[in-house]
């Protein structure tokens, strides 16, 4: 069965894709030489860019890494980066106890 994405998603990825773009243009690199970086097609480039939900997890952090923002998407996935993430932790996480 195909999975649909939805809207929120298809919106995700193309704010994404044009954030990505913007990154490149700001390194000064053609969609050729990131696909080169990246080791992708210049097609997969373009497929990311334009927002395409389907791209591969590892295609994306190849790219994030070639334009030398992967560090950023890590510390945005980071829990314990938000409060909401470091309260919650303390709540539902066990307590490492030392045992003497």
């Amino acid at each position: 069965m195909k999975r649909l994405s939805s809207p929120t998603v298809k919106l995700a990825a193309k704010q994404i894709g044009e954030n990505l773009v913007t990154w490149r243009k700001l390194y000064n690199l053609t969609s050729q030489q990131l696909a080169d970086k990246a080791a992708v097609s210049r097609a997969t480039i373009s497929r990311l860019e334009n927002g395409d939900p389907k791209v591969s997890f590892e295609t994306f952090l190849n790219v994030c890494r070639a334009l030398s923002s992967l560090d950023a998407v890590v510390e945005a996935t980071d829990p314990y980066e938000t409060d909401y993430g470091r309260v919650r932790a303390d709540q539902v996480l066990p307590q490492r106890v030392r045992s003497s």
